[in-house]
């Protein structure tokens, strides 16, 4: 325990720590900004927000102060229990943030201590694949190409920093793996399989010879691919899909149009709240929704309003703990409740939407009241704009997610107030079935073929049609080639996907009839059995573009 006469010393040895950590972070982004991209240099934005977030630091002095243990105590202490939570959170991409509380921490922990980097590899002399229990993504950044090869984890998922970084650097990785650390030595010889996401220890001449072969079909696979970049989504029997992409960021549209996507099917605008300590601004939102509508030009950009809450909350807003999240104070329920918050973000939008392109969407509308409400907001907007001569779309687009089974259940009623339906899968699955697909005990029963499911997203397109309106899907199943035959019979009109899938499933749609789509429709619609929809799904795909599953393991 510190003497009294201690504690001024140990406060000011933080804030050294704090300084020297925030230069080194600081270094590395510069680092990744000049050999990468800017996009992948934000990430540590985010470390430098962990890094200066008050709620920690204040924890940290209380410690410090009260209880009389010295700085590396207790700074581990209020880390460990902040990464805790972010790991327990019902969200892959909030619970991927842990990892950067602890690569920020073991940082200043290092400072503190006077120890050096805790993962240094600098002295790599020859190409090599990395095993590690985790890796933090400022290790990750500064990989020599030259030398690693490949790597994988213990730890982590897709949606962490480290498998961002690893994607932007084209390095291929392996995450999640919970034991490989403890199975392999160094020296072994594995072969990493990123496709997949397996390792294989001392793989066999033949073997070798095998990924050899797949490795070269991936590469002409992926040039035939690039290819139909400027080509529309067209089924064999001449049915156009509009196939469009989900994005998170504005700086992901270089990505939209690369990719040949037909605009943006869902801007996830909560990013732009997340990972800081202050609000943004209107004007930080519209300079953000108008450059994505600009570089989709002359392709649309559906922006979907704020989807805060369950468990995607902003440390600066306060909020009570809640025993259901997912069922509580989340999306429009958020946001009717906060209206200076959405007027600000309905604002933007309309200011953006003089581009020409935009559409807003609202998420999680359970009742034709909540639509109501938010409508009058959006009219207070436009006719505050219009008195102080701001230009906007006057005819701007508006829809509404269908996310929730009462949705489904009253889509007419919702379809006549608005013009496009989007299913929102995730959800769909998660709140229709109760299942939580995050947990592993029940992950077996987060089925996106259960019959249920499907007779729900049929009913929502068969409202929409009789409306007059189009039915989109922006969920995971969109972006799942052996679902999409499924979601097309069902009567799906639009796909929006992630930007990397977004060729193969339009060669897909290039290979397939519609003819065929509906057949698979009707004997799903039919059946009892999820996992028979699915092998019939599979199937169908299969015989269509057998190529889609050139990535898969030898046998």
């Amino acid at each position: 325990m510190l003497a009294d006469a201690q504690v001024p010393g140990e406060l000011q040895r933080l804030q050294q720590a704090l300084l020297q950590t925030r230069q080194q972070i600081l270094e590395v982004q510069e680092k990744v900004r000049a050999g990468l991209a800017t996009k992948d240099a934000d990430i540590f934005d985010a470390h430098l927000l962990v890094l200066e977030d008050p709620s920690v630091l204040e924890e940290v002095m209380r410690l410090v102060q009260q209880e009389k243990v010295n700085v590396e105590h207790a700074y581990h202490m209020v880390a460990e229990k902040f990464a805790c939570a972010l790991a327990g959170v019902n969200d892959e991409y909030l619970r991927e943030r842990a990892a950067d509380m602890r690569d920020v921490a073991g940082r200043l922990l290092n400072n503190l201590l006077g120890r050096p980097d805790h993962i240094d590899l600098r002295h790599l002399r020859e190409p090599c694949i990395i095993i590690s229990h985790d890796l933090p993504p400022s290790t990750t950044a500064q990989f020599d190409r030259s030398k690693v090869l490949g790597f994988a984890t213990d730890s982590g998922s897709k949606t962490s920093h480290t498998a961002i970084m690893a994607r932007s650097m084209r390095i291929p990785a392996v995450v999640g793996l919970k034991n490989a650390s403890k199975e392999l030595a160094t020296g072994d010889h594995v072969l990493l399989d990123g496709y997949n996401g397996v390792i294989i220890i001392n793989p066999t001449d033949q073997t070798l010879f095998e990924y050899g072969q797949l490795e070269r079909r991936q590469a002409d696979r992926a040039v035939q691919l690039f290819a139909l970049k400027d080509q529309p989504a067209i089924t064999l029997d001449g049915v156009r899909i509009m196939l469009s992409a989900n994005i998170e960021r504005d700086a992901e549209s270089g990505a939209v149009r690369e990719s040949g996507a037909d605009g943006v099917g869902l801007f996830r605008t909560e990013f732009l709240f997340l990972n800081r300590d202050t609000m943004p601004t209107e004007e930080e939102q519209y300079e953000s929704y108008r450059q994505v509508a600009a570089a989709a030009k002359p392709h649309s950009v559906i922006i979907r309003t704020l989807d805060l809450g369950g468990d995607k909350f902003a440390t600066y807003i306060d909020t009570t703990a809640e025993a259901n999240p997912m069922l509580g104070w989340r999306a429009i329920r958020f946001c009717l409740h906060q209206p200076d918050i959405f007027r600000a973000q309905l604002r933007a939008i309309l200011r953006a939407s003089a581009e020409g392109n935009v559409k807003v969407m609202y998420p999680m509308i359970s009742g034709v009241d909540e639509l109501t409400q938010a409508n009058a907001l959006l009219d207070e907007c436009k006719a505050a704009l219009r008195t102080s001569g701001t230009p906007f779309d006057e005819n701007l687009e508006i829809g509404t997610m269908i996310e929730i089974p009462s949705a489904v259940i009253i889509a007419d009623a919702l379809a006549r107030r608005v013009k496009f339906f989007s299913i929102g899968t995730n959800d769909l699955i998660q709140y229709s079935l109760a299942v939580d697909r995050l947990n592993e005990k029940i992950a077996p029963l987060y089925e996106p073929t259960h019959p249920a499911i499907l007779r729900l997203i049929k009913l929502t397109t068969e409202a929409g049609r009789r409306n007059g309106i189009r039915t989109g899907v922006c969920g995971e199943m969109a972006s799942d080639p052996v679902l999409v035959p499924l979601l097309l019979g069902l009567g799906v009109d639009e796909l929006s996907v992630v930007p990397m899938m977004l060729p193969p499933v339009k060669h897909l749609i290039r290979r397939l009839k519609m003819s065929e789509a509906k057949v698979l429709a009707e004997f799903a619609l039919g059946c009892d059995s999820g996992a028979e929809i699915l092998v019939r799904a599979q199937a169908l795909v299969r015989q269509c573009a057998p190529d889609l599953f050139d990535h898969q393991k030898p046998s």
